[in-house]
């Protein structure tokens, strides 16, 4: 629900078609908030040249003000005028966009991103969605959109549009209904820096993106990802987090406790629990990350005090499925 700091305001669901696109690009022209799915998540769009909106877009999520937002775009066209590109950025652009890579770059001497986007930090974060209605709207509206995740801070991401719902209704002004989302989990990110740099893992295995480059990604420091000021978005330590205590590499399940599970079910004491949820009986990190945040709400929601999660192997989509959870089950 709004605090006494965001009044409730009227938020529509409109199906994402010509004319529900058309609305939220006139959204957006007018400083409003716009959920709309890309092939990530659910994302919460404002015009990346309107401090106003993105101000707004804080306070609706709750997100700390020191963690900078993506920018999303049309094309790589549009991501020249805003950042700076050397030639792992091209590299990499030519092969993962549009797609769920974000690149941190140096910001243009042109960049009209809004400083509120950026944290206060000389770089950006791009990103060309491949969601053909997030592409629908970057066009229709004509310029670049910053995109969290469209939930409040630190909760589980929506990978549908019920869960933007359940989390902004009366915070924002309108909802894209696009229906479920294909990777599930939010897009890798890497700065372009001297050493190219894994900074989340995501949607892009660094596998496929070592391979690209020919050379290993360097990873921050550990302490980076509990510093007061993240170098890109979703460093927090405790972040995507649902209500309940998350137990992770779990071997049994405690009474009263949820599992989310992974492949067969074999566990002491798993057939007391409180609910069971597998991201992929088969085993498949792609279909589990299809269905992580959900089946954390899902969880969530049933009022468990504590979820019991199995080992996942932290190979390919693995490695972002797993600090998802590592996330999620910090303390908070």
């Amino acid at each position: 629900m709004p605090t006494a700091h965001t009044p409730a305001i009227e938020t529509r669901i409109l199906p994402a078609d010509a004319a529900g696109i058309t609305q939220a690009a006139a959204t957006f022209a007018h400083g409003g908030l716009v959920a709309f799915p890309t092939e990530t998540v659910y994302g919460l769009g404002a015009d990346a040249a309107n401090a106003a909106a993105i101000a707004r877009l804080y306070q609706a999520k709750g997100r700390p003000a020191f963690n900078p937002l993506i920018v999303h775009v049309a094309d790589i066209a549009a991501a020249r005028r805003i950042g700076r590109f050397n030639a792992t950025a091209e590299r990499l652009a030519t092969a993962f966009w549009p797609g769920p890579l974000t690149l941190v770059l140096p910001q243009s001497d042109g960049c009209a991103v809004a400083d509120l986007a950026t944290a206060g930090l000389d770089t950006v974060a791009i990103r060309v969605p491949a969601h053909p209605i997030a592409q629908a709207l970057l066009a229709a509206f004509g310029g670049a959109v910053v995109a969290p995740s469209a939930n409040i801070s630190g909760h589980v991401s929506p990978t549908t549009a019920a869960h933007v719902a359940a989390d902004l209704t009366g915070r924002i002004d309108l909802i894209l209904d696009g229906g479920p989302v294909a990777v599930g989990v939010e897009s890798t990110i890497v700065g372009c820096f001297d050493a190219p740099t894994l900074l989340r893992p995501g949607g892009v295995p660094s596998e496929t993106i070592e391979a690209v480059l020919g050379r290993a990604l360097a990873r921050p420091a550990a302490d980076t990802e509990t510093s007061e000021q993240p170098l890109a978005p979703g460093m927090l330590a405790s972040h995507y987090a649902p209500h309940a205590h998350v137990r992770l590499d779990a071997s049994d399940v405690a009474p009263g406790e949820a599992l989310l599970a992974f492949g067969p079910v074999t566990l002491p004491g798993a057939s007391e629990a409180a609910a069971i949820l597998n991201l992929s009986p088969a085993g498949d990190p792609a279909e589990a990350a299809t269905h992580l945040f959900g089946y954390l709400r899902s969880l969530d929601a049933k009022g468990a005090r504590s979820i019991a999660v199995m080992p996942i192997p932290n190979d390919g989509l693995g490695e972002a499925i797993n600090d998802r959870l590592r996330r999620a089950a910090a303390p908070r």
